[in-house]
């Protein structure tokens, strides 16, 4: 079955509509605290799942990088034994190619994705 989360955080003083970056460790840490999952899991290849959860091992990466965050997700589920899911970072509005892409991949092969709006 497939889902398809939207998880949006609110930043305290963005009432003036200025932009605010921040790296994917940012959107990563408060996925995985709000999961309860352990970050930068390490594998016996030294590779890194960005956050494992009991149920899903989770590739956190932006919008232009969707591409990429696919084969990891299920490299990373393979080697764990845990569902694929994605923690994509994307501005819902601009990207949304990004977004289309992905979510026609991730239902064919159940890839569970989590959309972090920036």
């Amino acid at each position: 079955m497939y889902f398809l989360f939207v998880l949006l955080f609110l930043f305290a003083g963005c009432s003036n509509k200025q932009e605010i970056h921040h790296n994917e460790r940012y959107y990563q840490t408060i996925l995985c605290q709000k999961l309860d999952g352990e970050m930068e899991y390490v594998l016996k290849d030294r590779t890194r799942v960005d956050c494992l959860t009991k149920e899903y091992a989770i590739e956190v990466d932006f919008g232009k990088k969707w591409a990429e965050s696919i084969g990891q997700s299920l490299y990373y589920s393979a080697m764990t034994n845990k569902k694929p899911a994605i923690a994509i970072i994307v501005d819902i509005q601009k990207e949304k190619r990004y977004l289309k892409r992905l979510n026609l991949i991730a239902q064919k092969y159940n890839i569970k994705l989590f959309i972090l709006e920036k």
